[in-house]
């Protein structure tokens, strides 16, 4: 078989065909069964897929042996795959699993008894449809931990055990200005849900932090500022959650949040001055100090959002003038290509940038020189180590990035030397989540949580 199409060799020849059709994506196709030896082959579009016949095992990738690195290959690819659909459903049957992943039930309960040996998955015996059925998760221990990012347009919500590991989690659309009150039920509700489906239950729960998109005061734990989330302002939210869940909550707001998640988990470890933006339907920072988020007095540390920009600009609905904001949120972003575009969300504008559409990659390139001149006016206040750049317009990468850096880079007493680092953030849109899960561990002095 010399020059013919490469050969993967498959483990298992029972229900061979569910099996090729969880490696090879999309697989729709018949197959073609031929003999070679010892080997069945399986001809699909241009790759034959091997099973062994009989006895016999060896291996033919290519006209050369398949060595057992292989097949360790496949049994780890078939095992990453399970464990993304327990993750994707927090918990789920044998049966399921089957259906979700593609894999034989024969496959699957081979690989959850390896998982299950190794730690990583627990399994107990439920009901389904009448019928007895092994119910997967995976494995966690000393509690659970659980990180709420309540943002402008959406509700993340992720569920980990006390080594970070996250078992399960779930986006929810919000609407513009949603109410605290249906909010903070959706999030009780939501967190109930998914720890139910972890098998387990609520007084499992270690402690939760969440995120908000407006300052939070340090001590009182609530937001002071009326204009900027609605009917949100002086009202106790960790005390509101914390009595739902009989658990301890804290809160912070989102760029503070995402600050602590890069520092622990991302771009910025084993960095102790951090300046992190945060560009998404608003603009802020999180500052970071001796690996301490700096929060202020009143909890508005970090906010360009709301510095003053333009002193004749619109009225920002913090009740300022000139905001930042004004000109660089996501209102003002879409508003600029209203008449060229039409009617677009801040996702629309994002995608149409990396899509090369020269009006949305213009609009997104003057919003981070605009921000990139307030980044390095507080990198000069601030002398950080490096910059963090996260959020959704971070998604567009050099577009958005490089105005900042070329800010930053105009200043001469932070660009000289080595010069002052921007770099974007390595956990996108989970920043905030990763940081409230990490908040929830300093709660509860969890080993790994404050580090």
């Amino acid at each position: 078989m010399g020059h013919g199409p490469p050969l993967l060799a498959l483990h298992r020849y029972p229900g061979l065909q569910r099996d090729v059709a969880a490696f090879v994506p999309n697989f729709r196709h018949p197959v073609e069964l031929k003999p070679l030896r010892r080997f069945r082959c399986i001809r699909f579009l241009n790759t034959v897929l091997v099973a062994p016949s009989e006895a016999g095992y060896s291996h033919a990738v290519a006209g050369h042996v398949l060595s057992s690195g292989s097949q360790s290959a496949l049994r780890e690819a078939n095992s990453a795959r399970l464990l993304a659909a327990v993750r994707r459903f927090g918990g789920i049957t044998q049966v399921e699993l089957a259906d979700a992943t593609g894999l034989s039930p024969a496959t699957v309960s081979t690989i959850v008894k390896q998982l299950l040996v190794a730690g990583i998955v627990e399994t107990r015996t439920t009901t389904r449809s009448g019928r007895r059925a092994q119910f997967v998760t995976l494995a966690h221990k000393s509690g659970l931990l659980i990180g709420v990012h309540i943002g402008s347009r959406a509700l993340r919500l992720a569920v980990a055990d006390s080594r970070f590991e996250v078992l399960t989690s779930r986006t929810l659309p919000l609407p513009p200005d949603h109410r605290l009150d249906t909010t903070l039920d959706r999030a009780a509700l939501l967190t109930m849900e998914l720890v139910d489906g972890l098998g387990s239950t609520t007084s499992e729960i270690l402690g939760m932090g969440i995120g908000l998109p407006a300052p939070v005061h340090p001590t009182r734990g609530m937001i002071l500022d009326q204009g900027l989330m609605k009917g949100w302002a002086d009202v106790p939210i960790a005390d509101v959650m914390s009595s739902r869940l009989n658990t301890p909550v804290a809160v912070d707001n989102d760029a503070n949040l995402s600050a602590l998640g890069e520092a622990r988990f991302g771009a910025a470890r084993g960095i102790l001055d951090v300046l992190y933006v945060h560009a998404s339907y608003g603009t802020g920072a999180g500052l970071m100090i001796g690996g301490e988020i700096y929060r202020g007095t009143r909890g508005t540390a970090g906010e360009i959002g709301h510095t003053l920009v333009d002193p004749q600009g619109p009225i920002c609905r913090c009740g300022s003038r000139g905001c930042l904001d004004t000109l660089v949120g996501a209102q003002a972003l879409i508003d600029s290509l209203r008449i060229s575009r039409g009617p677009l969300s801040l996702g629309d504008v994002l995608e149409l940038a990396s899509s090369g559409d020269p009006g949305c990659r213009q609009v997104v390139s003057d919003a981070g020189a605009v921000i990139g001149v307030a980044v390095a006016n507080l990198a000069m206040a601030f002398d950080p180590q490096i910059v963090i750049v996260g959020g959704e317009l971070a998604q567009t990468e050099s577009i958005f990035l490089e105005p900042i850096r070329a800010a930053v880079d105009r200043r001469v007493l932070i660009s000289g030397g080595s010069g002052l680092e921007v770099r974007q953030g390595e956990l996108g849109a989970l920043a905030p989540v990763q940081g409230a899960l990490a908040m929830a561990a300093d709660l509860t002095h969890i080993p790994g949580g404050r580090r």
